[in-house]
This record gives C-alpha cells, structure tokens and sequence, in this order.
C-alpha cells in the first residue's frame, strides 16, 4: 500500500454538504492524507423552512450561490439553524457540491456515512466496467445528518485513517484494524473491496 502522504481518501455522504465536508475539513486541516469529498444523491437537499419543502440545487451549485441564496430567502431561520455557517465552512474548502458518480478520480479508501450511500457506491461500481483492477477499500461508519453527529463522525473518521495510515500493510491489516476500531467506537462498521 501507499506511505502515508500518498493514501487517498474521499469522504462520501449523500448532498457532499454536512458529514463529507465536516470530514473533508478535520482531514485537510491534519494533512496526513489526500482527502476529497463527494454526494452521491440525486440533487442536493438542505432543509427548508417547513419539512416538506427542502432546499434543492444540482451537483455542481457554488456554495456561494447557495449561501446567497438562503440568505435571501430567510436569513435569521438560516443562521439560527446552522446552515449559513456550514456554507461558509464549506466555501473556505472547495468551490461546490460534487457528485461521486462523476468523479474520474481513483481512491485507496472510499468512506460512506451511511448504509444508503454505501449501496448508491457498489450501484456505481456494479454500473461500470472494472479496467484498472486497482482495489479500493469502501468503509462505511452510520452518522446522522446533523451538525452534532457529522463533528463526532468528523473525529471518528480522522481515528479511522489515522490507523490506516500507520499501518504496516492495510491490504493484510484492514479487518483487524477495523475489528478494532469498531471496539473501541461501539460503532458497527461496513467493508468491502471494490476494483476501479
């Protein structure tokens, strides 16, 4: 496996705007590995001002447009909701919500925040053709979708890689080390090696 520097890792949950950049932020902010995050929804959804009437954009919306938007709509439910601050932490790590799907890019370890997600990933794979016959490790850790549970899955996930990274060798070690983890977290934890 790569040395630490080199293990890329992308973080995944379905709109790529509350779990996979909570994660995305605490991994970047540690440097220890390559890190980007993705959705895997059909659009990106926010909650609106009432349950049945959420926030929608597509894959690919600038936070910026989507944070000026919500301020338009209603600036004070926004902010005291805690949206307006999540749009702006995840403005200051990359440009927009990215779609997973679309990404060309080829990772070590694939990181789902939910069992939902972890499906839309094997669909994905199962979808297309495998031609470089290069693993990929697909974790899944469950965190709810909101800004509490995406902090403490954030450190969770930093614990998680954080492992991998010092592992002698992850290909050999990943079901002991995730044994582990598991242990340690009382989290139940999903695994599966897929090929690009």
């Amino acid at each position: 496996m790569s040395s630490q520097s080199n293990l890329s890792v992308a973080i995944i949950c379905s709109s790529n705007m509350n779990r996979s950049m909570e994660a995305h932020s605490y991994l970047a902010k540690k440097k220890i590995v390559n890190v980007r995050s993705f959705g895997t929804g059909d659009k990106v959804k926010l909650p609106g001002t009432a349950a049945d009437k959420p926030n929608v954009y597509t894959f690919g919306t600038p936070y910026d447009e989507i944070y000026e938007d919500l301020i338009k709509k209603d600036k004070q439910y926004y902010t005291q909701n805690g949206l307006l601050h999540m749009l702006d932490r995840n403005r200051r790590i990359k440009a927009c919500p990215e779609k997973f799907q679309n990404c060309k890019e080829m990772f070590d370890i694939l990181i789902t925040c939910e069992e939902r997600v972890l499906d839309q990933v094997l669909e994905f794979f199962e979808s297309k053709e495998s031609t470089e016959n290069q693993p990929v490790h697909v974790i899944n850790i469950d965190i709810q979708d909101n800004h509490e549970e995406a902090t403490v899955g954030a450190f969770l996930i930093g614990d998680l890689v954080a492992m991998m990274v010092n592992s002698e060798d992850l290909d050999n070690e990943i079901d002991e080390l995730l044994h582990d983890f598991e242990t340690k977290t009382k989290r139940p934890v999903l695994h599966c090696v897929l090929f690009y």
